[in-house]
């Protein structure tokens, strides 16, 4: 198998998979959960249950609000105790669905059994219509709703499909498991999605710092192959351990060889990106009937006693999950939602979790300290860690600058918010952090810009009729 890596950039932090050999471990159902309504890119979904209302494990709670948006269901039974907002993570208010946990009674339909159904249907709309249904969206991180993402616009084709198990951010591991304790269903899932975008090649990356995910979905692909015509075309790759790999540009340049331009999509090189994760759930959506009502999440770090790998029922509060694993360390100084390059600190331990929830780091003050900041050097390592091919010393100053044209001129939104040149900086320079806000600025000028030409579009349109 090849070996390869993206081109421009990177870095190569300690990947620290401490739980990697932790076996995924179904959480118990907490007493209440809270399903927010949006946890997923585009608008938010809409309630379609009341308060009182009796509801299932798998019940549709609330409608996609738009094109751009996912079904919510209930991740368990009980009843509806409220809806409105409640503060999550970073301690804004968001709209949930509380729900009382009342036994664990599920929708008729559901197979909930370990029975791997390899059969591949045929019809991509159905199948399509499934993965819509079944609320199923992104979990690499950017939860993009997936029927959307398996539905390219016309004019555009996808010829390479890439599921992501690279799982590049130091720490997370419940990729890892999944790829070890479901693979078979991974493989399957991948081949539904193939199936979907009638594409006839598919590339499962992989990390080669994970031989043994790597040995047995090549095991896995090499029996489902035999057995089925469904799965030919899906081979198996080993990438080169680097820092941000599992971002979708970088994987696509270290599987295709192509570059997606500025402002562009991965549609546009002819290739869709999904996680291993989506593609399970995309398995279990297709073959099983099961919506997307629960994820593995790794809860790790140094100073946490009890290293984990749980199976969460999504709106879990996260105070719940650290408390069946014996409460917050001691000498924890920060909580952080996801890994420590791209995760988000976390201000409210009684949020829940969303879809896309993938980790829960424990960091102490020692690993949180930065270092003193002194003025640039003028080294250009962050210009050479980053991996989107951006000078973030030069997007700094004209940051502190205010110049929003130059840096949009300088493509400041395409930054990924990926850490690498803050992780790379000697002088301990907070690129990030102006970075961060400067792309917030500058898309927010392109947003109202385009809401602009749009509206005089249609108004120069409306003249004419």
């Amino acid at each position: 198998m090849a070996r390869r890596t993206f081109s421009i950039g990177g870095v190569h932090p300690n990947d620290a998979k401490i739980s990697r050999n932790c076996k995924i471990e179904t959480l118990p159902t907490p007493p209440t959960v809270y399903i927010a309504v949006a946890q997923h890119i585009g608008a938010p979904a809409k309630p379609v249950v009341a308060v009182g209302d009796k509801v299932k494990a798998g019940q549709v709670i609330a409608e996609p609000g738009g094109f751009m948006s996912a079904y919510i269901h209930s991740s368990v039974s009980g009843t509806v105790k409220s809806i409105g907002p409640r503060k999550d993570l970073s301690g804004n208010n968001q709209m949930v669905v509380e729900i009382a946990v009342e036994g664990d009674e599920w929708m008729e339909g559901i197979d909930r059994t370990d029975t791997l159904v390899t059969e591949i249907p045929q019809d991509p709309k159905a199948i399509i219509e499934k993965i819509k249904l079944g609320g199923v969206v992104g979990l690499g991180g950017a939860t993009f709703p997936t029927h959307v993402k398996l539905s390219p616009p016309p004019g555009k084709k996808c010829e390479m499909l890439i599921i992501n198990g690279c799982e590049c951010e130091p720490y997370l591991t419940s990729d890892f498991r999944t790829l070890l304790e479901k693979g078979e269903q991974v493989v399957v899932g991948t081949a539904i999605i193939k199936k979907a975008l009638g594409v006839d090649m598919a590339t499962i990356a992989i990390e080669d710092n994970k031989p043994e995910a790597i040995d047995h979905i090549t095991k896995v692909v090499a029996e489902m192959k035999a057995k089925s015509s469904d799965y030919a075309g899906i081979e198996v790759m080993s990438l080169m351990k680097k820092y941000p790999e599992g971002g979708e540009k970088q994987l696509i340049d270290a599987v295709m060889h192509r570059q997606v331009k500025s402002g562009g999509l991965p549609i546009d090189v002819g290739a869709v990106v999904d996680n291993v994760c989506t593609a399970l759930a995309v398995y279990e959506a297709v073959q099983k009937n099961k919506p997307l009502v629960d994820n593995s999440v790794t809860v790790t770090g140094e100073c946490f006693p009890h290293q984990a790998n749980l199976l969460v029922r999504v709106g879990t509060p996260l105070s719940y999950i650290i408390d069946y694993l014996g409460g917050v360390p001691a000498d924890a100084a920060k909580v952080i939602s996801g890994g420590p390059m791209m995760g988000k600190a976390i201000a409210n331990l009684d949020a829940a979790t969303l879809k896309g929830t993938g980790g829960i780091l424990f960091l102490t003050e020692k690993q949180t300290r930065r270092m003193p900041e002194s003025s640039c050097i003028r080294c250009g390592k962050c210009a050479d860690a980053c991996p989107m091919g951006l000078e973030p010393f030069l997007l700094n100053r004209l940051y502190k600058a205010g110049n929003t044209e130059a840096l949009e001129a300088n493509a400041v939104q395409d930054c990924i918010m990926c850490g690498c040149c803050l992780y790379s900086c000697p002088a301990g320079i907070p690129l990030l952090d102006a970075i961060s806000q400067a792309r917030g600025q500058v898309m927010g000028i392109m947003k109202a810009r385009a809401a602009a030409a749009k509206a005089a579009a249609e108004a120069a349109k409306a003249k004419t009729e």
